[in-house]
């Protein structure tokens, strides 16, 4: 059944460029299909393409039931641990299976029939798995909105979705605080009717509709003892029914695997900071399901009854590909961990996790690291545990600067492999793919193309540029199988988005570089590019330069208004825990460090401290949001940040 035996990188790479159809079709092999499909890619349509056009199956079954059959039912597919409650409940196989037939039995029962959405407002629990793989089980398209999200947010998501049933808690938990969900839910849904007895709060992104117009039929509620919250309080609110999980579940049958279409979708999930009209990414089931089966075992080298943690959360793409979808398709055993790197209850979290579970693959972002970093330098908490099963540690989301590479990769017994990827694509661009090949690290670098992606650096009139030197990340058309068909709502503004800068190519928005070994270098977005008196400086440079100092833990550069230059550099940074440096001494050393990394070109000065930087909840830095108050624009929070106090201190260390 596999694909990658006895083979180089270079062998797969090639022949993904040179035979896709051949190379996709033999991929498929890793999944079961209920109609096999006969050949791999629809391109009649381009730039719109489908992949496995002819095929049927179900991921769920492919995910659950396959491997009941082949005799791990007994297997632990889910292991939860709650830092937040100190609660841990494992999963056999055969325990999700039920699970999952039975809420698929819900589901049904509450009117939900293929191709209707469900929208997931979930926290970090074993129910968030559980409700997208009914969904994926009854043919249903489920599309997760992070737990906590504000009603204006995940009111213009539901308008978009359209959902018939709304699948949430009675709230989750932050360190020091609850978020109760079900005001949040009833306040969405009154925004959308208009029912100001309950908000005054409609934006322009919402065109308010009346009752009967309401997609939403039913929400269905999961008490959480540590948030109480009771469905009956709020039941026949806004029109809509509100019931309770358990008592759902009392009364449901179990539901087994319907025949879905390849191309039909999985899920939508909405680009995080979005503002106005969401962009809603599809996937669809065959070739996510043949995508993430085939990166298991040649990008993480995980094969059945490995363990796999992903220190994600399930609202990102991350967590929708492999927390819950890529590991139970390899019929691994995935944990879900709902908590911090550092804080729940400290900056061993992580390792105690690695020990307790016998974790091989850990997957998690950088800023988490540097979080851990950052309060534990010196990483004694590393020391209390044994991480001996861990294999190798992946990294995503942000940028890998060298300083934080080397700084674990140092202290592990494993590789530290950074990898590069986006919502749309759904797994790996750039990736060492340590399942086929394990390649030569450069630090800085994700290492080299995925076989299915072939990246270009273009100019900006879509010229290709010379190796080593920096342009925009282009990918030519097809995308491989895994990646976005389209967007919610149809394909015109998938093609105005993404496809008509560089016509025949996928615009990723990112800048860098290929270097002579075929490396990728991703430096950031296009727009982290600042323009200094005419010279054009990568802020991903300009932060690689000043991480190197040893009393930095985080950093952030942006470009800020200058009357003579146009544009200044200016560095926002965290210092390591216990560390105490004169501010002036700490400017005219990271001024050095810039100066002879990047040059006096650079003509970097301005330098700002701060307790933390402003992020999103998946760990980005909101460097767009620190431009516009460093330059006294207005701006909105983003819905995605995960502290908004952080701005307020922001706005007083620059004096707003």
């Amino acid at each position: 059944m596999g694909t990658t035996e006895m083979r180089t990188y270079a062998d797969e790479y090639r022949r993904s460029m040179e035979q896709p159809e051949e190379f996709w079709l033999e991929a498929s092999g890793l999944v079961d299909w209920i109609t096999p499909p006969t050949r791999a890619l629809d391109d009649r349509e381009a730039p719109i393409y489908r992949w496995y056009p002819d095929g049927t199956l179900n991921v769920s079954a492919n995910a659950l039931d396959r491997w009941v059959a082949a005799g791990r039912g007994d297997q632990v597919a889910l292991a939860y641990d709650s830092a937040m409650t100190g609660s841990k409940r494992t999963f056999t196989y055969a325990e999700l299976l039920h699970e999952v037939s039975l809420f698929a039995g819900v589901l049904r029962g509450r009117g939900v029939q293929r191709g209707d959405r469900v929208a997931i407002y979930l926290p970090m629990t074993p129910e968030a798995v559980i409700a997208m793989l009914a969904c994926a089980r009854i043919g249903a398209v489920h599309s997760v909105i992070f737990g906590g999200f504000a009603a204006n947010e995940l009111a213009v998501r539901i308008q978009d979705a359209e959902p018939k049933v709304i699948v949430t808690s009675s709230g989750g938990l932050e360190p020091g605080r609850a978020v109760e969900y079900l005001p949040i839910v009833e306040k969405a849904l009154a925004m959308i009717v208009g029912d100001r007895s309950v908000t005054d709060a409609v934006t322009s992104s919402i065109a308010v509709i009346s009752e009967d117009e309401l997609s939403v039929e039913t929400v269905i509620v999961r008490d959480r003892e540590a948030v109480p919250g009771n469905a009956a309080e709020f039941d026949g609110r806004v029109g809509v029914r509100w019931v309770d999980w358990a008592t759902e579940l009392e009364r449901a049958e179990p539901v087994g695997a319907v025949e879905v279409a390849a191309t039909d979708p999985l899920y939508i999930l909405y680009t995080s900071g979005t503002t106005g009209t969401p962009k809603g990414v599809v996937r669809d089931h065959g070739g996510y399901a043949v995508a993430l089966a085939w990166s298991m075992r040649s990008i993480y080298d995980i094969h059945p009854g490995d363990v796999m943690w992903t220190a994600s959360d399930v609202g990102w793409v991350v967590g929708h590909s492999y927390i819950v979808y890529g590991p139970l398709l390899a019929g691994a055993t995935t944990v879900l961990y709902e908590g911090k790197p550092v804080g729940t209850p400290d900056a061993g979290a992580f390792w105690r996790m690695v020990e307790e579970y016998g974790v091989k693959v850990l997957f998690s972002a950088p800023t988490a690291v540097r979080a851990i970093r950052r309060e534990d330098p010196g990483l004694e908490h590393l020391r209390r545990y044994d991480t001996s099963t861990l294999e190798a540690l992946f990294l995503a989301g942000e940028r890998l600067d060298t300083e934080t590479y080397h700084w674990i990769n140092d202290a592990l017994h494993c590789p530290v492999v950074d990898h590069w990827w986006q919502t749309e694509t759904g797994w790996a661009i750039a990736a060492n793919p340590r399942g086929i090949e394990p390649l030569p690290v450069k630090p800085g670098s994700p290492t080299v193309p995925v076989p299915g992606y072939r990246v270009a650096i273009v100019d900006g009139k879509g010229r290709q540029v010379a190796a080593g030197a920096e342009g925009n990340i282009v990918l030519e058309l097809p995308l491989p199988p895994g990646s976005l068909p389209t967007l919610w709502g149809g394909d015109e503004r998938y093609v105005s988005s993404y496809l008509t800068a560089f016509p025949g190519h996928y615009a990723t928005g990112d800048s860098g570089y290929v270097d002579e070994d075929g490396y990728v270098y991703v430096m950031g977005r296009t727009d982290d590019v600042i323009n200094v008196a005419g010279h054009r400086l990568s802020t991903g440079g300009l932060e690689e330069a000043i991480n190197h100092h040893p009393a930095i833990a985080e950093v952030a550069v942006i470009g800020v208004r200058d009357e003579l230059k146009g544009q200044r550099a200016a560095g926002f940074v965290t210092l390591k825990h216990g560390t105490a440096i004169d501010h002036e001494v700490l400017v005219k050393e990271l001024v050095a460090l810039v100066r002879e990394t990047v040059g006096p070109v650079a003509a970097f000065r301005d330098v700002t401290v701060l307790d933390r930087l402003p992020k999103t909840r998946s760990g980005k830095i909101l460097r767009k949001t620190i431009r516009q108050i460093a330059d006294g624009e207005p701006y909105k929070v983003p819905a995605t940040i995960e502290d908004p106090t952080v701005l307020t201190a922001l706005e007083a260390a620059l004096g707003r």
